[in-house]
């Protein structure tokens, strides 16, 4: 009825209908209301996307749009199934991911191009008379102009600009940086392509065709373990979470899975009911703690002695008093304890060597292809020393008996692992085995009084080399020895005891960490027990928790080494669970060529973050460890005494490591200066160096000829995240206010570096343009120049994988971009539109020099065999060989937008590959052209367009072995070259299976197996990491071909880590008498694990995230720390030393350790937080108080497996050593003073 007769109550019967017998009856009352109601939940349709957060959910999400607006979001549930035999992978999503769509449309959004205004003024100045170029470069020449805006950064006063204004700034900037620096001045960073693949490949394509560096992301955000590159000369390939159901025994170590893993933590929860007994290893009571059957809560930082004391019993029970028939058999055929290593006499006394290697010996075993590099091992059937199949020498130059099988020399083979019995050694001799654990700083040390030098007795055989006889063992009986295990053979420093508080004990272990000795007996037994029983069923599930700290290699290195000696990797239920970011990324050879333009250049420029920044936030000039802190005892002689930068320097002019910028003069006009001499590039460049006249721009970083001019920061948030030394980069990158309270070198008078130039004034502002892509104003946006609205998950066309699940799935435009944004695509092609516009005018066709470090996975990376440096005369400066290759690559500036768009050609003419093996792809360019049609004018006529996000994702999907079948089976054909056998039967009926987007974005696909990854995809087994390698014996990419736990490059045995060891934290020494308040007295170990009140890591502004949590930044610490300093829950304290400070609320807890202090990341500044007392700014993050530090060992290049590779191999940017003092605030200051008349002015 209408509302009028609603009102005209006379006109109603008084009767009305009753139900129910009389106990109700219908009412009359208007129900409009219910419209707002039932309004909220209608919508117009429904789209399929996910989330790229780097949370490795990879959830599959509802997303319900009405009139054009997201209005929420719900789980999708028809994930591919898993096995009948397995629970499936539902449910999935977390109330993080539900609470996304809140971003869309909030007052975070970043919803137009912001443009600082003090540049934005002068930028229009300057346009009213000059071009783009004309107008940047007199920007750039003016000290006065330069400053005024570059000292603004971080201080507000953006203004609302045009995309036209936005991307002719940048164009501009980008092309006089090329022009008058050098392409490899521009850098760009943005992380985890895995979580969003098309939208970093945006940004990092244009980069590539302008020559700029890609900066790498997995080493800088301390999730990159390199114990993985040198156990298995793989990144972190790792099962996938339905594999843990069918574990028999789950150790979750550092991994707090109900928390950060929440949408699969219920196959923990599935397997657990199912009867897997589960253990936890982690500081504070955490969430996988309460769900554990066993609870070890050891220190922070002492993992590594945990772990040699589950291996110490390890090794005794199934090993030595027992041979586990299944563990010996694994440990022969799949790792490096058989193979021999030569024994070195240093001043009387032994130290384990190199490998013994084929061209040791007279007639190097009638091995003439790479002898250096063929390990050697004793053969129990023959008796005589052969150089089995598999080693990295078999690799290059020779193909098929790169293979695990037990042949040498095409005889069957069966090698020895111990020379224990009389009969296989000669000698019995003591050892030197270096010992750290008394180097721990007060807040480790344990009292006991061991020495630095453990001598224990060895059974050893004699050799005859070509330069006479020699001592060897096997890496075995170095194993056993350096666990302490007293094997009958006299000697100080083992033990058959587990009570013997000697190093490597549970006894000992138990001192250290705070565990009790029998729970770790047990744990260790139980493990062990079960891997025997179910033949490597036994998994560790473990985080970058314990990745972060300084020796994180040990901690990684002595896991690893219990489950190898369990025989559990490569085994459905077992293995090394690694999981930190959204790491896998899994059509990646076909997401390659896309992203780092290879159809059009090859090779494209690539940086190692850590070392990058290191150098230009000028964190070295603050280096307070020295190397003979680190260097082992037993290290050879050697000019080891240098810091830590002079290592780097080093590693960059030996080709280990890549430099960003490369040369000190533009590389442009090298190249023009070598055509003039009339010269190839590589021999001129090498002339040049070798004559002082062109210089590497590592040894000088703070020359402004070698600073990084441009910086792209995208799908990141680089200084309110993961950037370690936060307050460093403001001041030395951004010159801009900051809170370091430290002294750098020259002031305090420390040793100065040997290699890098000493500047006694540090350049502050190095860059000329900050350029932020976001969706919302992060911290790094508060900082940038130019801040460009970016699309969000719901707003553009992607994809997405994780390491989590072996599906692709799609992100997809629902609705369109919100407000003026774009997606990352878009963002990028205007760019390289207007740089095609502005660039000629000095850019045109040019010859650019790309330095290309020394690769792991090519020929090149068994150059050097022994370590020599050039520049000090130990060898000649062969490029590619013992420096960086100096290659040539060919350039248009006039045709950036051009290429941008269209699939290049060098794809019909070089192919695809990765990982050492290539195909053909001219089938796959074919139908890409007939699917996305072909560009019909312009240089790209006719090569097949790229002109859309979504023609991109069908580029990526044609040319990946993962998603198309008939690329697969072509790469299993290309390895079955190397191997000598068949692996194709692996892809076997995927032939015409060509995944699609439509196909992925109707449900999410699974892929199809590839030689790119060591699992694979069945239906009769779940993927696992290492399983090719075990069932289809493919080598490990590693020196020897096996899972290599000794490691014999020099550099690694002169820091002591030729075998695992337990190391204590560094000391930083980040707290003196020159930062420290007086009456300031609780010093806490800061660290920063992963959060629940945030969506994954950065995005804790969210309205329903801070209402879940404390609305602002808080700081975990024990009751027992707070009643010392009088702190409540609740209070607003500081946490300083002297890299900065950072205020917070304290959260008191009973669940964490006494001696340490949480700080979750990653919280911003941005939402509120006071004023610190300490250096008058607001607050500061996480990484205020911290500053990253290098590790020598991490540097290493050129030697099979230790070789780098983008975010393969590098230094990390470890941030878990720090200590800082903390105290209860006594006044909170928001500064929310009103502005000075100049500071309006502005």
């Amino acid at each position: 009825m209408s509302h009028l007769l609603d009102r005209l109550n006379f006109l109603r019967s008084d009767t009305v209908e009753k139900f129910s017998d009389g106990h109700g009856q219908m009412t009359r009352e208007n129900r409009d209301w219910e419209d707002t109601y039932r309004n909220r939940w209608r919508h117009d349709k429904v789209v399929r996307s996910t989330h790229g957060v780097n949370c490795t959910g990879s959830c599959s999400w509802k997303i319900y749009v009405k009139s054009g607006i997201v209005t929420w979001e719900t789980q999708h549930t028809d994930y591919p199934r898993t096995r009948p035999d397995l629970p499936n992978h539902e449910p999935r999503g977390c109330a993080r991911g539900a609470s996304y769509s809140w971003y869309l449309y909030s007052a975070n959004r970043v919803k137009n191009p912001l443009i600082r205004g003090k540049l934005m003024k002068v930028w229009r100045k300057m346009r009213e008379t000059k071009s783009p170029i004309e107008a940047w470069t007199a920007i750039q020449a003016d000290p006065i102009l330069r400053q005024g805006y570059v000292e603004t950064r971080g201080k507000g006063g953006f203004v609302r600009a045009t995309w036209e204004e936005a991307t002719e700034i940048v164009a501009a900037a980008n092309s006089y940086t090329a022009k008058t620096y050098g392409p490899d001045r521009i850098f760009g960073f943005s992380p985890i392509p895995a979580m969003s693949m098309i939208s970093y490949a945006a940004g990092s394509r244009y980069l590539s065709l302008m020559g700029g560096v890609c900066m790498s992301f997995y080493d800088w955000y301390c999730d990159l373990p390199p114990a993985s590159p040198m156990t298995w000369g793989e990144q972190t390939d790792v099962p996938e979470s339905a594999d843990w159901y069918n574990s028999g025994y789950l150790l979750l170590w550092g991994s707090n899975v109900p928390q950060t893993r929440t949408p699969d933590a219920h196959f923990y929860t599935e397997a657990r009911y199912k009867g897997t007994k589960s253990a936890v290893v982690c500081p504070d009571y955490s969430e996988a703690a309460k769900f554990g059957d066993v609870w070890l809560p050891a220190k922070q930082g002492t993992d590594a002695a945990l772990a040699m004391a589950f291996g110490h019993v390890i090794l005794r029970e199934f090993h030595l008093d027992r041979q586990a028939e299944y563990f010996e058999d694994y440990c022969r055929k799949y790792s490096d304890f058989p193979m021999l290593v030569k024994l070195e006499e240093k001043d009387g006394r032994y130290v384990p060597g190199r490998f013994l290697r084929a061209d040791d010996l007279d007639g190097k075993l009638g091995e003439d292809n790479n002898p250096e590099w063929k390990t050697v091992a004793l053969d129990e059937t023959s008796g005589d020393l052969v150089a089995p199949n598999g080693s990295v020498g078999y690799r290059w130059g020779e193909e098929g008996e790169w293979n695990l099988e037990e042949r040498a020399k095409g005889a069957d083979t069966q090698l020895k692992m111990s020379l224990i019995l009389e009969e296989d050694h000669d000698d019995v001799v003591g050892v030197d085995f270096p010992y750290f654990g008394g180097q721990a700083h007060e807040h480790f040390a344990t009292g006991a009084d061991h020495p630095d030098i453990l001598t224990r007795n060895i059974p050893a055989r004699k050799v005859t080399t070509a330069e006479g006889e020699t001592l060897v063992t096997t890496v075995f009986d170095l194993f056993c020895a350096n666990y302490g295990l007293d094997r009958g053979l006299g000697g100080d420093w083992v033990t058959s005891d587990y009570a013997d508080e000697m190093p490597g004990t549970p006894a000992w272990a138990s001192r250290i960490t705070g565990v009790p000795a029998d729970k770790i007996i047990h744990v260790a037994r139980e493990f062990a027990q079960n891997a025997e029983d179910t033949q490597g069923k036994s998994m560790v599930i473990l985080g970058a928790g314990i990745n972060h700290w300084y020796h994180m290699d040990m901690n990684y290195r002595g896991i690893i080494n219990m489950l190898v000696m369990c025989g559990c990797v490569g085994q459905s239920g077992g293995g090394w669970a690694h999981y930190v970011g959204q790491e896998k990324l899994r059509p990646q050879t076909g997401w390659l060529p896309v992203a780092f333009a290879l159809d059009w250049h090859r090779p494209p420029r690539h940086m190692n973050s850590t070392s990058a920044w290191y150098a230009h936030t000028d964190q070295w000039r603050y280096e307070t460890l020295e190397a003979k802190e680190i260097l082992s005892p037993t290290a050879p002689e050697g000019d080891w005494d240098i810091n830590l930068i002079d290592y780097n320097i080093r590693a960059e002019r030996m080709g280990w490591l890549p430099s960003a910028p490369q040369l000190k003069t533009n590389p442009l006009e090298v190249a023009k200066a070598a055509k003039a001499s009339g010269k190839a590039i590589p021999e001129y460049v090498t002339e040049q160096l070798k004559s002082g006249e062109l210089q590497m721009a590592c040894e000088d970083p703070d020359d402004p000829a070698n600073w990084p001019r441009n910086l792209f920061v995208w799908r990141s948030n680089l200084l309110g995240s993961s950037g370690k030394g936060h307050e460093y980069f403001l001041k030395h990158l951004l010159g801009t206010k900051h809170g370091v309270m430290g002294k750098d070198l020259g002031e305090e008078g420390g040793q100065l570096p040997k290699e890098a130039r000493w500047h006694e004034e540090a350049p502050r502002g190095k860059l000329d343009l900050l350029v932020t892509i976001d969706f919302r104003m992060s911290t790094t946006c508060v900082y940038s120049d130019i801040v460009l609205p970016t699309a969000s998950w719901y707003e553009k066309d992607d994809m997405n994988t994780s390491d989590m699940h072996p599906f692709i799935h799609p992100l997809q435009a629902a609705v369109d971009p919100a407000y003026e944004s774009k997606s990352d695509w878009e963002i990028f092609k205007a760019i390289a539109k207007k740089v095609q516009e502005v660039a000629p005018e000095i850019l045109g066709e040019e010859t650019d020099i790309v330095a290309l470090p020394i690769l792991h996975d090519t020929p090149a990376e068994i150059a050097q065999d022994q370590v020599k440096d050039w520049k000090k005369g130990e060898c000649d400066l062969i490029p590619g060989k013992t420096a960086p290759n100096f290659i040539a690559v060919e350039r248009d500036y006039t045709k950036i937008y051009d290429r941008f768009t269209a699939l290049g050609p060098l794809m019909d003419k070089l192919g695809n590959g990765g990982k050492g093996i290539s195909w053909n792809t001219q089938s796959e360019v074919d139908n890409l052209g007939d699917l996305n049609g072909r560009q019909l004018d312009g240089s790209a006529e006719g090569r097949p367009k790229m002109e859309s996000a979504l023609d991109a994702c069908e580029a990526v999907l044609m040319l990946a072995p993962e998603t198309n079948g008939e690329v697969a089976v072509k790469a299993w054909h290309a390895l079955e070259k190397a191997t000598g056998r068949e692996h194709a039967h692996l892809a076997e009926g995927e032939h015409h299976n060509k995944i699609r987007f439509r196909d992925i974005a109707a449900q999410p696909r699974k892929i199809i197996s590839s030689p790119t990854w060591s699992g694979i995809e069945s239906e009769k087994v779940s993927y696992n990491a290492g399983y090719t390698n075990v069932h289809e014996l493919i080598p490990w990419r590693t020196l020897t071909g096996r899972q290599q736990l000794y490691q014999d490059h020099l550099w690694m045995r002169a820091f002591g880590e030729g075998l695992m060891s337990y190391r204590p934290p560094v000391d930083l020494k980040t707290i003196n008498k020159d930062v420290l308040d007086e009456g300031d007295s609780l010093f806490l170990n800061f660290i920063t694990p992963h959060q629940k009140w945030g969506i994954h890591s950065t995005y804790t502004d969210n309205l329903l995230m801070l209402t879940l949590n404390r609305g602002g930044p808080v700081v975990w610490m024990s009751e027992v720390d707070a009643q010392k300093v009088g702190i409540v829950d609740n209070d607003w304290i500081e946490l300083y030393n002297v890299n900065g400070a950072l205020t917070a609320r304290a959260v008191v807890s009973q669940r964490i350790k006494e001696g340490s202090t949480f700080m979750y990341h990653a919280q911003e500044k941005i939402v509120n937080t006071p004023g610190s007392e300490k250096t008058g700014n607001r607050g500061g993050i996480h990484n205020s108080v911290t500053r990253a530090t290098l590790k020598p060992t991490h540097m290493i290049g050129g030697y099979a497996h230790q070789a780098y590779g983008f975010n393969y191999y590098g230094t990390v940017g470890s941030n878990r050593d720090e200590y800082v003092v903390v105290r209860k605030m006594k006044n909170v200051d928001w500064l929310d003073n009103e502005a000075t008349p100049t500071e309006a002015a502005e």
